[in-house]
Formats: C-alpha cells, sequence, structure tokens
C-alpha cells in the first residue's frame, strides 16, 4: 500500500518549482501591472516609449528561450540555469522602486525579461526530469496552476497595496521585491537535481543537422503549440473588449483576474486527468472551448456574457498549456529535452505575435466582433487538421 503510495506523489522539486513560479510572478505581475502608468504618470514618458519598451523586452525573452534549453542540455545540468533566470529576476526589482528616469526601467525591464528567457525551456525540462513519466500531466499541471495562481494575486496585491500606500508606487515596488527574493530561496535550497545517470550521447554539442533526430510527434507538438497561438490572441484583446461594455480603465486588472482564477483552478485536474487518458484529446476538447469562448466575445451584448467567456478563455487555457508542456517532455528524448522547450517556445512566441498583430488589424478595420470572429474560425479549421493528424501523435 506504502508503495503505491509514492508513485501518486509528485517530488518534492515539482512542488517547489511550483511555489518559485508562483512567487516570482506574484512579483512581477505586481510590478509590470503598474509599470506603464507608471512611466507615463511619474516619469513623463510617451506612450510610444512604452510600447516599445514592451516589444523590446519580449524580443530579449524569445532571443534568451532559444538559447537557455540547449545551455541546459550542453551542461548536464539544470539548476544552476533556472537559478541565473530567476536571480536576475530577482535583482532587477528593486531599478523599479529607484528609478529616477525612464532608462533605468528601460535597462530593469529588459534585465528582468532576460531572466524569464534564461530560466523558462530549463526549468520546463527540469520538471519533466524530476516528475515520474506516469506523473508528468499532474505535475505540470500542479506548476501551471500555481504560476497562474500568481498571475492573479500579483495584481489584486498591486491594487490593494496603491490602496493602502495611497498611490505611492515606490512603495509597492519595494514591497513587491520581497516575493523574487523568496523565490529564488525556495530554488536553491528545496530543489535537488537528479543525477545523469546515463551517457546517452559522448557529446552533448547540438547540431543543426540533428534536429531532424527529433520525432514528427514531437513535431506535431510544435505546430500544435503554434497554432494554438495563432488562434488565441494576446488577452490584452479581452481587456478591450470589457471595455466596450463599460469596464472602467482602473478596473481593467479584474479581467485578467478572473480569466487566470480558471485558469488556474482548472490546470491541475485537467493534468490529473491527461496521466488518465491521451494528452492529445484534451488538446480538442480546449479547442472547442477556446472557439466558445471567441463566439461569446464576438456576439455578447452586455458585461455578463462578455465575462463569461473570458471565463471560457480562461478554461481553455487550463485544458492546454499544461498538456502541451507534458506533451514536449513525452516526446522528447531526455538528453535534449532543454533544447525541445526552446524550440517549443520559439515557434510558439513567432505565432503570438502574428496572431496579436493580426487582430489588431482585424480590430482597427472591421471591429471587435469580426476579429473574435475570426479567431473562432481558427479555432475550428486547427481543431480539424490536429484531428486529421492522429495518426502521427505518439504513442504512450
Amino acid at each position: 500500500m506504502a508503495e503505491r503510495h509514492s508513485t501518486t506523489r509528485l517530488p518534492r522539486g515539482v512542488w517547489a518549482l511550483g511555489f518559485v513560479s508562483l512567487f516570482m510572478d506574484i512579483s512581477s505581475e505586481a510590478i509590470h501591472g503598474l509599470l506603464p502608468v507608471f512611466l507615463v504618470s511619474v516619469l513623463s514618458a510617451s506612450v510610444v516609449s512604452v510600447g516599445i519598451l514592451e516589444g523590446l523586452a519580449e524580443a530579449v525573452a524569445l532571443v534568451m528561450k532559444v538559447f537557455s534549453g540547449p545551455l541546459s542540455d550542453w551542461l548536464g545540468r539544470r539548476k544552476p540555469v533556472v537559478l541565473l533566470g530567476y536571480s536576475m529576476g530577482a535583482l532587477s526589482k528593486p531599478f523599479f522602486a529607484i528609478a529616477g528616469s525612464v532608462s533605468v526601467v528601460y535597462g530593469a525591464r529588459l534585465f528582468d525579461r532576460m531572466g524569464k528567457g534564461i530560466r523558462g525551456a530549463p526549468r520546463d525540462a527540469l520538471v519533466a526530469d524530476l516528475a515520474p513519466k506516469e506523473l508528468r500531466g499532474r505535475a505540470f499541471g500542479l506548476r501551471q496552476s500555481l504560476d497562474t495562481v500568481g498571475a492573479f494575486l500579483g495584481p489584486s496585491l498591486a491594487m490593494l497595496l496603491m490602496y493602502l500606500t495611497h498611490n505611492h508606487y515606490r512603495t509597492v515596488f519595494w514591497l513587491a521585491t520581497i516575493p523574487a527574493v523568496l523565490s529564488v530561496f525556495i530554488l536553491y535550497f528545496g530543489v535537488r537535481e537528479k543525477k545523469e545517470e546515463t551517457a546517452e550521447d559522448s557529446s552533448r554539442r547540438l547540431q543543426l543537422s540533428e534536429l531532424k533526430t527529433f520525432s514528427s510527434s514531437f513535431w506535431l507538438v510544435v505546430g500544435a503549440g503554434a497554432v494554438f497561438q495563432l488562434a488565441r490572441f494576446s488577452e490584452a484583446f479581452l481587456i478591450l473588449r470589457a471595455r466596450d461594455f463599460g469596464v472602467a480603465l482602473a478596473f481593467s486588472p479584474v479581467v485578467l483576474i478572473v480569466m487566470n482564477i480558471v485558469y488556474s483552478a482548472s490546470s491541475y485536474p485537467v493534468g490529473l486527468l491527461s496521466d488518465r487518458i491521451r494528452r492529445e484529446w484534451l488538446l480538442l476538447v480546449g479547442l472547442l472551448i477556446l472557439c466558445a469562448s471567441d463566439l461569446l466575445l464576438a456576439t455578447a451584448t452586455g458585461l455578463l456574457g462578455a465575462f463569461f467567456g473570458i471565463a471560457l478563455w480562461g478554461l481553455h487555457m487550463g485544458f492546454t498549456q499544461g498538456i502541451l508542456a507534458a506533451l514536449v517532455a513525452d516526446t522528447a528524448k531526455a538528453s535534449r529535452r532543454g533544447t525541445a522547450y526552446g524550440i517549443f517556445n520559439l515557434f510558439s512566441a513567432l505565432a503570438l505575435l502574428l496572431a496579436s498583430t493580426l487582430a489588431g488589424f482585424f480590430w482597427q478595420y472591421f471591429g471587435a466582433r469580426v476579429t473574435f470572429f475570426v479567431g473562432a474560425g481558427l479555432s475550428l479549421l486547427s481543431f480539424g487538421v490536429f484531428l486529421s493528424l492522429r495518426g502521427l501523435w505518439g504513442k504512450r
């Protein structure tokens, strides 16, 4: 009986990585949710410069994701790379509080996003390394769930602290530094990396020619991740849609809070279910939920309908994000997992950039309803394509 229990309990390191994500997200979201207003109202930055900053920040994170995963494969150790990324995130936080100019904020933001890019792929590979194969779905579901808890606690904490400090941005930024430092301590003391027991590859250096050695199942997962991003554009458009129905700008974080509550609540149960049935079927359900969300957001006539659509958006995230991460681990060799997550993140990020650009175009020239109708159509198209390729789904 004891043996059975041990095979259903997630390793301590997986839980620790979940709480690392939780506390760093609380810190980051509390700061970044206030940063645009801080830049414009306190440091007199232009709105154009804010947009440039966000574009540069995401570009830096994207570049770092491509290299950090293969680096962790080459080193044969993932924790030092993950620790570097989270430490950079924590070190950046005080600079937002002391910033006296836009350039200091720029530097801190780019340094923070560089750290995010460095830690992403090797952290997911580390989760896959630590979790037994039969518990992989719930492991990624747990990490995603705790990460998303931070995503809605951060903005909530920021609003509360702004109220308690009478809108003193710098005090809020200082207080938001605390959970970031805590996340680094949890990672350092709470995660013990498994020693590699096999010399599967005499050389860890990845040659471009080796990309063809990745299985067709892996490339299908990469394609699925990119297609999902094309079908679901930036959550910023959810905020814009809510504003169409009268949500005040000051309360716009409520949109992301509602979405992330549903996202967080669904991620772990879906991950648990994916260890019992094929994960790919859950992805298909997620696409149908996304289609329903888009249709609701397109046809809503009031705030209640819009928020129901926003909640469904969060549910589709719970059905897809942790599952996709688990599928990468299922379809890639253990010695190349870091590289696999780097490739997956690269294609997904590029697809999201394209999707958000297209959504902005449709919104500008055809309006909100057409934008979400197009999203619904892409969801259904993706559903049909992914279902027709089920012969390529990897064996589990």
